[in-house]
């Protein structure tokens, strides 16, 4: 299924998928890069986190931004900042998160973005495993 603009353009793609966790996993498998836009829902910034968390963790290389609007992300990068200050957050893992207030200065950002910080594991330790009898990605899905 795709998604028409107002100008009848193809935008995107709308995947339907049985849970977050799919959901979470689809779009670090088909993502280029992610970008967190004004959300009014906690969904928004739970997939953020993981997504900086992942990084952190050396499950992907890819980069996080923020899209910045009349500074509704402000408390959010206060908190990283207190993080690091209080020694919760290397300073190392700020890196990660790339903002601006604008999309045109953010996909600038996001171009010349390179990962400065260590990661907690290497990319290639990171296996997945069935939980269970939880259907891995793409398992058991009628083509």
């Amino acid at each position: 299924m795709h998604i028409e603009h107002i100008s009848g353009e193809t935008v995107g793609e709308v995947r339907i998928v049985s849970d977050m966790h799919e959901r979470k996993a689809t779009m670090a498998q088909e993502a280029g890069a992610f970008i967190a836009l004004l959300g009014e829902r906690y969904e928004t910034m739970e997939e953020l986190l993981e997504m900086i968390t992942w990084a952190q963790l050396g499950i992907h290389k890819k980069t996080v931004g923020l899209l910045n609007v009349d500074g509704y992300y402000n408390n959010l990068l206060a908190f990283f900042d207190t993080g690091v200050e209080e020694g919760f957050i290397k300073q190392g893992a700020c890196n990660i998160v790339v903002s601006a207030p604008s999309a045109r200065e953010l996909m600038e950002k996001m171009e010349l973005y390179t990962p400065s910080h260590k990661y907690i594991a290497s990319h290639q330790s990171w296996k997945v495993e069935p939980l269970g009898d939880y259907p891995l990605l793409n398992e058991n899905k009628p083509q």
